[in-house]
C-alpha cells in the first residue's frame, strides 16, 4: 500500500517527465545538419557498366574526344606548375591534377577502344595557346595564369559531363561521365583551394527564360511537400504536436488519480 509520501514523489516524478517530454514535443524542430565532412553522398563503384551497349550519339563521341583533349594539356599545365610555381599549394595542385588526368586519360581510351572512336593526339589551338601562355610566363605571373585557365576549362565542361551523363544511351559513356564528373569536381575545388582564382572572370550562366521553369518540374503540390517536415499528407507538424501533448496530459492525469486511489 503506497503511503502519502510515495504517492507525492511518484506524482513529482510523473510530472517531472511530463514536462520533459512536453518540451521536446513543442520545441521548434530545426532541420538536421551534416557534420563537416559528413553527410555527402559519394557514388558506389558497381552498378555501372561499360560494356559499350547502347546507341552512340553524335554528342557521345563528342564528349569523349573532349576528355581526351582535357588531358593532352592539363597534364603538362599541370607538370609546369610543379617545375616554375613558387608557391607549395599550386605545386601542390599542379601534382594532383596531373596524376589524376593520367588515370581518366587511360579510363576515356579505354572506353574510345570499345566504342570505335578515334582520339586526337594533339591538343587543339586554343589549348595549345594556353599551354605557351604558361610557358612565356615568369614565376610572377605563372600562378595566375594557370590556375584561371584550368578553372575555365573546367566549369566549361563540367554541364556538358552532367547533360551527357542524364542522356546517354551507352552504358561505356555513361560510366565515363560518371567518373568525370569526379575528377573535374576535384580538379575545380583544387584550383579553388589555391585562393587566387579570379572569379569575376568566369562567364556567367545565361539567364532563365522563365524563372520558376526547367528541367525540374514545380507545381504546388511539391511546393506544399517541400515546405513541410514530412509526415501525414494534408496534417500539419502542428496539429500532430498538440494531439500527441492532450494525449500525454490526459495520461499523467489519470495516473495521478490512480495513485492519489490507491
Amino acid at each position: 500500500m503506497l503511503t502519502a509520501r510515495s504517492t507525492r514523489r511518484s506524482t513529482r516524478w510523473l510530472v517531472g517527465i511530463s514536462a520533459a517530454v512536453l518540451t521536446f514535443l513543442v520545441a521548434p524542430i530545426a532541420p538536421a545538419h551534416a557534420a563537416p565532412g559528413d553527410g555527402v553522398p559519394v557514388p558506389p563503384r558497381t552498378g555501372l557498366t561499360d560494356k559499350g551497349v547502347g546507341a552512340v550519339s553524335d554528342a557521345d563521341k563528342d564528349f569523349v574526344i573532349k576528355v581526351r583533349l582535357a588531358g593532352l594539356w592539363e597534364i603538362p599545365a599541370s607538370n609546369m606548375a610543379q617545375q616554375k610555381s613558387n608557391d607549395p599549394r599550386v605545386v601542390a595542385i599542379g601534382k594532383a591534377i596531373a596524376a589524376q588526368h593520367v588515370v581518366l586519360d587511360k579510363l576515356d581510351r579505354d572506353a574510345a577502344t570499345k566504342l570505335n572512336i578515334d582520339l586526337p593526339n594533339t591538343p587543339n589551338s586554343d589549348q595549345m595557346y594556353w599551354l605557351q601562355e604558361m610557358r612565356d610566363a615568369n614565376a610572377a605571373t605563372f600562378d595566375q595564369i594557370f590556375v584561371d585557365r584550368l578553372r575555365a576549362a573546367h566549369g566549361k565542361i563540367f554541364p556538358a559531363i552532367s547533360t551527357i551523363r542524364a542522356s546517354t544511351r551507352n552504358d561505356a559513356v555513361r560510366k565515363l561521365a560518371q567518373e568525370s564528373n569526379q575528377f573535374v569536381l576535384t580538379h575545380i575545388t583544387l584550383l579553388e583551394s589555391s585562393g587566387i582564382v579570379d572569379y569575376g572572370s568566369l562567364p556567367t550562366a545565361p539567364a532563365p527564360a522563365n524563372v520558376g521553369s526547367g528541367p525540374v518540374p514545380v507545381d504546388g503540390q511539391m511546393l506544399a511537400a517541400a515546405s513541410s517536415s514530412g509526415g501525414i499528407p494534408g496534417v500539419s507538424t502542428t496539429v500532430i504536436l498538440l494531439v500527441l501533448a492532450a494525449a500525454l496530459v490526459v495520461g499523467v492525469v489519470t495516473s495521478m488519480r490512480i495513485f492519489r486511489a490507491r
